[in-house]
């Protein structure tokens, strides 16, 4: 890995790429958000729909995308960027990788530096931090074009004006009275991004519920668990190895994006490496679509990928689906994150096929130690209805058209 300093620049290779701003987490150290803003020649973005964050969590093109906070080398905080250089369209001259500061200055953040590195975890370049004072805005480093290929450039350069004052100076429309930014998990990607679609799990909800129930057991120490995000890409039927570093025994977030493919099949692997279970099934033309896997205790998690046409995999930590606290609009197959206590969640479904929910939980039986899982919707075509669930838990959706998840009756 090249450690850069300040004005310097190399080749990276123009291809799927993984950023990471790093710091050490601490009493009275702020937190950080990372954001990308896509830039033409003329250091501008070209819509308000370039600038990349939690809240818009991924680019229109689909070739930038805010993957939320994890972990870093050397059990740093992280909050991670993905990028496709290679499919960057052809207007766009710039990447900028940036971050915003809560309620904090950069000064106030320790072991602060931008890493680029490849989705299997191979480094490429650092660029640490060491100047920085009462900046709340920090521009990093950028991605640009250069005789056909691509550099990065570690920048270097600090805003007091927070990101409001950083977008405005690359031309992002920003409201006269900003709001400041709020302290939350990971976006998930939009349902996606955050993405794609999916608007990002703790900001979606301005006001929590009056008295949310604690996650319980597994749940709770699933959502708190953090690590490095990991992306595959490839076409057709692949089975996929996951790195070792996926914590044993827990769940994590699958996510699959495919275009133009007669069908997507996720399926998890035995230790023979043959087909287990399927964990995701999907038959549109354009699949953005979650599930989840729980990793095995004694080996890596092996997924097999069926589609026709090229496809992008992404596993994720659990804090990355999306919470139902309100309401939650959807496509396709998700997977959402239930925290409040027993009650009765609602249901609506516009597709034409098999709508069906299934909540995982640990059971209130003190006796029973297992996870129980209950199928609450299995119904086919368009449908409006509730469904009594007994405890926090996961959601995981099947679904062939637009639904919505909502709180209460």
């Amino acid at each position: 890995m090249t450690q850069m300093v300040k004005g310097g620049n190399l080749p990276v290779p123009a291809a799927a790429l993984q950023v990471a701003v790093t710091w050490q987490q601490g009493p009275g150290v702020p937190d950080v958000d990372v954001s990308a803003l896509l830039l033409d020649a003329t250091g501008r973005v070209r819509s308000d729909a370039d600038l990349v964050f939690y809240n818009q969590p991924a680019h229109p093109s689909g070739t930038v995308r805010h993957l939320g906070k994890g972990q870093g080398a050397g059990g740093a905080s992280a909050d991670w960027l993905w990028l496709d250089l290679a499919a960057v369209e052809p207007g766009v001259d710039r990447v900028v990788v940036a971050a915003s500061a809560d309620a904090g200055t950069f000064g106030q953040v320790p072991l602060l530096d931008v890493r680029v590195g490849l989705p299997d975890g191979q480094p490429v370049a650092s660029f640490a931090i060491g100047d920085a004072s009462a900046e709340t805005a920090f521009v990093f480093g950028e991605f640009y074009r250069r005789n056909g290929g691509w550099k990065f450039r570690a920048v270097g350069q600090g805003y007091a004006s927070g990101l409001a004052g950083l977008a405005t100076d690359f031309g992002i429309t920003v409201a006269e009275d900003p709001q400041p930014v709020p302290v939350a998990a990971p976006a998930p990607f939009p349902t996606a991004p955050p993405p794609p679609g999916a608007a990002p799990a703790p900001h979606t909800s301005p006001v929590p519920p009056a008295s949310p129930a604690p996650p319980a057991g597994r749940l709770a120490s699933e959502l708190a668990l953090s690590f490095p995000p990991f992306v595959h890409q490839a076409s057709g039927k692949q089975r996929v190895t996951c790195p070792p570093h996926l914590p044993s025994g827990v769940r994590v977030v699958v996510e699959i994006e495919c275009r133009d493919s007669i069908s997507v099949h996720i399926d998890s692997c035995d230790a023979y490496g043959r087909s287990d279970q399927n964990l995701l099934s999907a038959y549109t033309d354009e699949v953005h679509a979650r599930t989840f896997a729980t990793v095995p205790e004694d080996r890596p998690l092996s997924l097999l990928v069926r589609a026709d046409t090229p496809w992008t995999l992404r596993v994720l930590p659990l804090s990355h689906a999306r919470r139902l606290v309100h309401g939650l609009d959807g496509r396709g197959p998700d997977l959402l994150v239930y925290e409040g206590p027993a009650g009765v969640l609602s249901f609506a479904h516009q597709g034409e096929s098999n709508f069906a929910v299934w909540h995982y939980f640990t059971s209130p039986d003190p006796e029973w130690q297992e996870e129980d899982e209950d199928l609450l919707v299995n119904e086919i075509g368009r449908l409006d209805l509730l469904a009594p669930v007994q405890a926090p838990g996961v959601l995981r959706i099947e679904a062939d058209g637009p639904w919505r998840a909502g709180v209460g009756g």
